[in-house]
């Protein structure tokens, strides 16, 4: 499968308040990604835009296009609520793939400052049905707060196991320079933080963030011609799951276990063959679901990964360790390919002190929704 690999990765600085334009933010990443492959916009046969538009610029790959002198080149844009940013990638390598294209810029890119919390969340809620869910108050924090305690009543899950999912990555955090919140947060500062939704409380939950992220696909010929450390692409899964008021299990997500499964049949390896992966943590219960789900451990067995710090650097599966969205914040559209950005430097050995040592083999998990939407690409050097 060592025929589409990533040449170039970016990422703005993800914060509360970028007072960007979003060209302007996009190009952030962008000018990182192409300085990171060497290429220039003469190289690029086309670009993919991923963003779920919180900012009232409509169409925004046009005036991105415009404004990265990538016209008359092909650009679409890709919506996929958090997913978008995977759904890029996949829709990349798909192009790739079928030789219509040999370099294709993926652009991810959310601006979400000019609408306050409140604002947001209605906005985030009409991914649930707007006729039988959303318009009953569902919202995203009390659709993972129903998955929690789900989980705490089938296998004893603790509020404290899932504050100590968010000591893990403000510890992490503190390391990415990029991430909108650096603060080292202790058990007792997520304990005491209020209420959000039973169980979930403020530091459980990610926080919007303008942002703006750029993953530079090519083929292999390219790849080769670029870097004498090409990260390949070697399996791809996607998957959706029924509204919330259908499901019959929340202490998992058949999103995640559909892609997944593809994905590791795609790229021929198992769970204990990755190195390290980075999890859609949006909220502190959705990274310990991950585990369940992507088959790290057994089922009802996530808690014991975190208390045992086996997800820390140096533990037996290292997750997130740039922080996740916990810390670096959550820019919907630019997620994805933040995710895909860490996993690259990952296998590259580019990650400094949070380098997990002789990875190989990474992952990528990027959840939409509460679970309604999921993309696994794991990537090889």
């Amino acid at each position: 499968m060592r025929e589409i690999g990533v040449v170039g990765v970016g990422q703005s600085n993800f914060s509360r308040g970028c007072r960007m334009r979003v060209p302007e933010l996009a190009f952030e990443a962008f000018k990182e990604a192409m300085q990171d492959a060497k290429l220039t916009t003469a190289d690029i046969d086309a670009s993919i835009v991923c963003s779920s538009m919180y900012d009232p610029q409509r169409s925004p790959e046009g005036t991105i296009s415009d404004y990265l002198d990538l016209a008359p080149k092909p650009t679409l844009l890709v919506e996929n609520a958090c997913t978008a940013g995977t759904s890029g990638v996949k829709l990349a390598w798909s192009l790739i793939k079928s030789g219509l294209h040999k370099v294709v810029a993926v652009i991810g890119v959310e601006k979400m400052s000019g609408q306050d919390s409140r604002e947001v969340a209605e906005m985030m809620g009409r991914t649930y049905d707007i006729t039988w869910e959303s318009s009953a108050g569902f919202t995203m924090p009390s659709g993972y707060a129903m998955h929690a305690r789900a989980c705490m009543a089938k296998y004893g899950l603790t509020e404290e196991q899932l504050a100590k999912v968010r000591v893990k990555n403000s510890f992490y955090g503190c390391k990415n320079a990029k991430a909108a919140y650096q603060k080292q947060l202790s058990l007792g500062d997520i304990m005491q933080s209020e209420q959000v939704a039973s169980p979930l409380k403020k530091f459980d939950c990610c926080a919007n963030a303008d942002g703006a992220s750029c993953t530079i696909l090519a083929a292999a010929d390219i790849c080769r011609g670029i870097t004498t450390t090409p990260v390949w692409i070697l399996g791809i899964g996607s998957g959706s799951d029924t509204q919330i008021s259908r499901r019959t299990s929340y202490t998992s997500f058949l999103s995640v276990r559909t892609a997944v499964e593809r994905a590791y049949g795609m790229a021929g390896v198992r769970p204990a063959d990755i190195d390290v992966a980075e999890v859609h943590d949006c909220f502190t219960i959705a990274e310990l679901i991950a585990y369940e789900d992507l088959q790290f451990c057994a089922r009802g067995e996530a808690a014991t990964l975190i208390e045992g710090k086996e997800t820390y650097v140096g533990g037996r599966m290292p997750v997130n360790v740039d922080g996740g969205l916990l810390s670096k914040g959550h820019p919907i559209g630019a997620t994805g390919g933040s995710q895909t950005r860490t996993i690259v430097k990952q296998l590259r050995g580019e990650m400094g002190e949070t380098q997990v040592k002789n990875a190989k083999i990474g992952l990528v998990h990027n959840v939409g929704g509460v679970g309604h939407y999921c993309n696994i690409i794991i990537f090889g050097r």
